[in-house]
């Protein structure tokens, strides 16, 4: 069962309208019927494969090491993974938090840390080649610090271990705790990212224990404290929201100083997630390109398959430029 706003657009609707749906309040409850959707030709990608990918896959292995590629079922794994570039996903692999959009494995991971974590990440980017890594987590509310420690070590062993790469890091929200995210800015990180993932209409479906405010906050503050270090979000398109709201998200987030921002297509992991309220067009995506740069965001990322770390190095050059 899934739970979407009372008057959500009529593209929802209409993809639900074979399910069992019983309302309560301003929500509406859906039984999905689990009929797979045809995706758009621009959303077809090949298959993983080639000798990177597996070998990509027996370092991981062989490190402990978990990505978000992996466990977010990202349809670029393909394409990065052939190139040798992949997201680590630190603090384990189990989520405090039950976003409706995501595949990462839910749980309690009951407190539990591994201190060396950050240097096997540091091993297997030098074995990589990496001049470029993004380090992302999975929600740790059971955490004091929400993992934050954990974070700056990772970039601290990176720089010990590879001094010329540059680190971006896709942090939670912390819970809205300002001390968590000044730890990690200490370390200084070359970009501070954290997703606002959708517009906050939608956000008791999707993001079920974070808050729209919040993460707005943690950007906001982040360029407060670390002015130099340049602030970076994302959002999905497709999950019942409309384009005004997405253009309101961009412009929430041009008014904070945030100065790159991705915008991808949401794509249902499995029948476990959200459905995909309907799929957008590149010249729909090329719209929100432009209103987003208009609005003030210096680099904004826009298409079909675009995820938050796909392509991160160009991004940041281009924000460079």
């Amino acid at each position: 069962m899934y739970w979407f706003i009372h008057n959500a657009p009529s593209g929802l609707c209409r993809q639900v309208s074979r399910a069992t749906i019983i309302e309560m309040g301003d929500l509406i409850q859906i039984g999905l019927p689990q009929s797979a959707v045809r995706r758009p030709d621009w959303l077809k990608v090949r298959m993983p494969a080639g000798e990177n990918y597996f070998d990509l896959k027996r370092l991981m292995r062989g490190k402990g090491l978990h990505t978000v590629c992996e466990s977010a079922h990202c349809p670029n794994i393909g394409e990065c993974w052939q190139h040798r570039t992949a997201t680590f996903m630190i603090l384990g692999e189990l989520c405090t938090r039950r976003c409706g959009f995501c595949a990462v494995p839910k749980g309690k991971p009951a407190g539990e840390v591994d201190r060396d974590e950050p240097v096997r990440v540091a091993e297997a980017a030098a074995d990589m080649g990496l001049k470029y890594v993004v380090v992302t987590s999975v929600d740790r509310d059971d955490l004091p610090d929400g993992g934050s420690s954990i974070f700056a070590d990772t970039i601290e062993a990176l720089r010990e271990r590879i001094p010329t790469c540059q680190v971006e890091v896709l942090i939670p929200d912390f819970r809205g705790s300002d001390e968590a995210l000044e730890t990690v800015l200490r370390a200084r990180p070359d970009i501070l990212n954290h997703n606002i993932e959708t517009v906050p209409r939608l956000y008791p479906v999707a993001r079920r224990g974070s808050r729209y405010e919040r993460s707005l906050r943690l950007l906001q503050h982040s360029r407060e404290v670390a002015p130099t270090i340049p602030t970076k979000s994302g959002l999905m398109v497709g999950l019942g929201e409309t384009f005004d709201e997405t253009c309101g998200t961009l412009k929430d987030l041009a008014d904070i100083g945030v100065g790159i921002v991705t915008i991808g297509q949401y794509l249902r992991p499995s029948g476990e997630q959200l459905p995909v309220a309907r799929f957008y067009t590149p010249e729909e995506f090329a719209s929100l390109k432009e209103y987003g740069e208009k609005a003030g965001i210096r680099h904004v990322e826009s298409g079909p398959l675009v995820r938050s770390s796909y392509h991160a190095h160009e991004q940041t050059a281009k924000f460079n430029q």
